[in-house]
């Protein structure tokens, strides 16, 4: 009986996809990468979910600061929450964004049970993702999308294998929102319930925890350096309705996303070759690639054989507005 080999490539003649942006969401979830989004009960998980979702889909900055380079429809499956429910607040979200809900690919998956572990249900889910396409899929919580032992390496395992499966076959970012134990201490990362699987499957880890009177929000990527934390509040009391923000002690404190941050180096200094802004910034040479890119496009920049300069040096783009960079003239109020 004769087998057939699984097919094998050389590294050097895997093509690479340059004209893609390695951000779903800057800082916060790469492109196609799957993960958890984990926190204590009541720390605000689906409403960040909803948050990333809502940017995704829409293309306007996350929380007012994380760029999103590729926006795209999102799919969700929300078990905790009705139809009502999960409109009410997306819809609240797009309002304090001033988006159109009604124009954004933002999807429920309208059935009251999904079970991961099941065949048909794993079969129906690929079915509609083939269908609708998206960018992001959300399912918020793991525990209602699945009947395993969360504490089986080998169960967890196995859900988590046919997600992956999906992720790579239809170049798709997944967001599962997952619980951490109860009175867990030391990283959010080691706090998560059940097996470490979940953390150890993830290109793309959030963790939200109650610290010091606020939320805290933390990361790390498996291909990327990890964000810094940041504190964030849910607002809901003059007359607005709920959502996320970051909270700081002033504008200087507010996250910057990194081609603001090119920008403010170039303004000091210019012309400044890559190499230079590299160690300025302190950054990885993928994510700056994809900061300069985005900034030619835009003809914020340009480059000469002296390096990279500011395209309008008259007329610097000095104001970051709710994430978005924002021309300004040398005589704006």
């Amino acid at each position: 009986m004769s087998v057939t080999p699984f097919p094998v490539t050389r590294v050097a003649e895997v093509r690479r996809d340059l004209g893609r942006p390695r951000w779903l969401v800057e800082s916060l979830w790469t492109s196609a990468g799957a993960g958890v989004l984990g926190g204590q009960p009541k720390a605000g998980k689906t409403w960040l979910a909803l948050e990333i979702a809502v940017s995704v889909a829409s293309g306007t900055p996350c929380l007012g600061a994380y760029a999103v380079p590729e926006p795209g429809p999102v799919l969700l499956f929300l078990a905790e929450d009705s139809p009502a429910d999960a409109h009410d607040r997306v819809s609240g979200l797009c309002a304090h964004r001033g988006v159109d809900l009604s124009c954004l690919d933002l999807l429920l998956l309208s059935t009251p049970v999904l079970r991961l572990d099941s065949t048909i249900d794993a079969n129906r889910l690929t079915a509609t993702v083939e269908t609708v396409r998206p960018r992001l899929l959300v399912l918020d919580p793991f525990v209602r999308v699945q009947t395993v032992d969360e504490n089986s390496a080998t169960e967890v395992s196995r859900v988590l294998a046919g997600l992956t499966a999906l992720k790579r076959t239809h170049d798709l970012a997944i967001l599962v929102v997952h619980h951490v134990r109860k009175n867990a201490s030391g990283h959010p990362g080691q706090s998560l319930r059940g097996s470490g699987d979940l953390r150890a499957w993830g290109d793309s880890n959030l963790f939200l925890r109650h610290r010091g009177g606020s939320l805290e929000l933390s990361g790390e990527h498996r291909a990327a350096p990890a964000m810094d934390p940041v504190a964030l509040e849910l607002v809901h009391d003059q007359g607005m309705p709920p959502h996320l923000e970051l909270r700081a002690k002033s504008p200087q404190q507010r996250p910057s996303s990194l081609p603001t941050k090119v920008i403010e180096v170039l303004r000091d200094a210019e012309p400044l070759t890559r190499s230079a802004l590299r160690e300025a910034l302190r950054v990885n040479n993928q994510r700056l690639g994809d900061a300069l890119s985005q900034l030619e496009r835009d003809q914020q920049i340009r480059r000469d054989r002296d390096g990279w300069r500011l395209s309008f040096r008259s007329q610097p783009l000095g104001v970051e507005r709710n994430g978005t960079l924002e021309e300004v003239s040398d005589h704006a109020s």
